[in-house]
């Protein structure tokens, strides 16, 4: 219960004794003499408080003991008074009031404060005890170049704060993608500092121009909004790790947290900066799931290699783009051996590397070498539970397998761990399918085309995206948009393998059946070859009976 204010008499006191102006006779009331209005009055009041006792005595819990002041109260919870007194004002602490003109007149039933500890109490002592820790998130870094094209190097840059602010014992930092999720946030500082348990913000800008550059940081107060600290920094790309560290270390100052040998920056990947940059473009190319794009990532990755040989994560870069074309475009045993070698280098040069771990579970997926891949996934997992590419790999080596609750599991990691990816809420949502859950999948559905339609209006020739959202469409029974999507995805990249396989999945559910034997006809020959898929993907269960379908089947092997 909320306190009275010191008001609340008043509603009393004008109706009583300053009523409004009638036309008919003079209120008795008005009258009185003073000291008869004033004991009127106290007569009132005496009768309400008594009339008030007498309600609550009946309202009162049964054979329950009472606790007759703030300190009675305090002392049951084992808590300070100041912090039960905020529990009842903020947490509603079921704590009653006499109706009194001494306000600090209060009373408790230890039956109501248990029920009310029980329900709410565990969860407001956390977040108290967390309220004591400083905490911060750092949101996504907003790209101010002229040509809107360094979000890369934005989030890279927000990234490695993330990374060097969590390692400091004494502060809470926010995940990266817990975060990330505020990339163009309409919630306020307030709304975002409650749902991610934050004290404070880092919000940030980038602005890149050849080699220079200008990144402006300010750090506020996510309850209030007001500004606690802010810099700007102007460099050239050499000085961008110093430049990270130096924000990290200010950040520190201004929470007042003790840096100890905890703190300490880690051995950064690579002390190359054109290295880093490239991994970041490769990273940034391998995302847009395209033959082109993987082409351009590849490019990336091998350079950043040429500039730092012993660049462990842009081998796990090179590792998963093989992957990617092996899976979707190039079945052949080369392209498996380059995926294999460039895995075995990252794990080999640094096995502390959940990237370098996950690459290289992908990797022995695909070699079939199952048990070897379960343990370089765990790695992944243990060395950083937050990666995407731990849980998202893995989810995909686990439906292969027809291991489809460990699949579902993983995908449920990986949508916390990435709650801005479309992917995983679609991809899960046919795997809830077949395990015979169908309000899970419909709720996944709705889910992932929520978060593909928000990105395709920042990317709106993502043909990925358009894909992935016709097919929750069409489950979903919403069949004119989901063939505007499909058609839309097929304008931008009519010849792409697994476009054409996932477009023919969207087809075959809507019964196109024709045009969906097109589309996989025409995936099996541009280079996706895997039997398996056809064979048990549900989506095309409406194409199986087919003969032109059986025929593809055969020539599969």
């Amino acid at each position: 219960m909320k306190p009275q204010k010191s008001g609340t008499v008043a509603p009393f006191v004008n109706t009583l004794l300053f009523p409004p102006e009638t036309d008919g006779p003079a209120s008795p009331v008005r009258n009185l003499p003073p000291h008869s209005t004033s004991m009127l009055l106290k007569h009132r009041m005496d009768m309400t408080q008594s009339a008030a006792m007498a309600k609550q005595r009946r309202e009162a819990p049964s054979d329950s003991p009472r606790l007759d002041s703030w300190k009675e109260i305090a002392a049951y919870l084992r808590r300070g008074t100041r912090t039960v007194q905020r529990w009842e004002r903020e947490e509603g602490l079921p704590v009653h009031r006499l109706p009194h003109e001494k306000l600090g007149s209060v009373y408790a039933y230890p039956s109501e404060l248990d029920a009310w500890f029980r329900s709410r109490g565990a969860q407001v002592h956390a977040a108290d005890s967390a309220a004591a820790t400083p905490s911060v998130a750092v949101l996504p870094f907003t790209d101010l170049s002229p040509d809107r094209d360094q979000a890369y190097f934005c989030d890279g840059v927000a990234e490695e704060i993330v990374d060097a602010l969590s390692r400091i014992a004494g502060l809470h930092t926010a995940s990266r993608t817990s975060s990330f999720q505020f990339r163009a946030p309409a919630a306020d500082s307030r709304e975002i500092g409650r749902h991610l348990g934050v004290q404070t913000l880092l919000e940030g800008s980038v602005r890149k121009a050849g080699d220079r550059f200008r990144i402006a940081v300010r750090l506020i107060e996510a309850e209030t909004g007001f500004q606690r600290w802010a810099h700007r920094y102007d460099g050239t790309f050499s000085d961008i790790f110093a430049i990270q560290d130096q924000i990290a270390v200010s950040i520190v100052d201004a929470l007042r947290v003790a840096l100890g040998e905890s703190g300490a920056r880690p051995k950064a990947p690579t002390s190359d900066t054109g290295a880093h940059e490239c991994y970041l473009r490769g990273r940034q190319f391998y995302y847009q799931y395209s033959p082109r794009a993987m082409e351009f990532a590849i490019r990336m990755f091998v350079r950043a290699i040429e500039l730092d040989p012993n660049y462990a994560q842009a081998y796990a870069g090179l590792a998963d783009c093989w992957a990617y074309t092996y899976l979707y475009s190039d079945r052949s045993e080369a392209v498996r051996d380059q995926a294999n070698w460039a895995s075995c280098r990252a794990q080999e040069m640094d096995p502390r590397s959940a990237q370098a771990q996950a690459s290289r579970g992908l990797s022995l997926s695909l070699d079939g070498r199952t048990a070897e891949a379960d343990q370089a996934f765990d790695a992944a997992v243990q060395l950083d539970p937050d990666l995407f590419e731990a849980h998202y790999f893995r989810a995909r080596h686990y439906f292969a397998l027809g291991r489809l609750a460990e699949a579902a599991e993983a995908y449920a990691h990986a949508m916390r761990s990435r709650p801005d990816d479309y992917q995983s809420p679609l991809l899960a949502a046919q795997v809830e399918d077949d395990l015979n859950r169908p309000e899970r999948a419909a709720a996944l559905r709705r889910t992932g085309i929520a978060i593909a339609e928000r990105h395709l209006q920042l990317h709106p020739d993502d043909a990925r995206a358009l894909y992935m959202a016709a097919n929750g469409m069409a489950a979903l029974g919403d069949r004119t948009r989901a063939r505007q999507f499909a058609e839309h995805a097929l304008e931008i990249r009519p010849d792409d393998p697994m476009l054409l396989y996932n477009i023919g999945c969207v087809f075959s559910l809507l019964g196109l059946i024709d045009q969906a034997l097109d589309c996989v006809e025409r995936a099996a020959g541009g280079g996706l070859t895997q039997k398996g898929w056809y064979v048990h993907d549900s989506n095309l269960d409406a194409l199986r009976s087919h003969p032109r379908f059986q025929a593809l089947l055969r020539k599969l092997g």
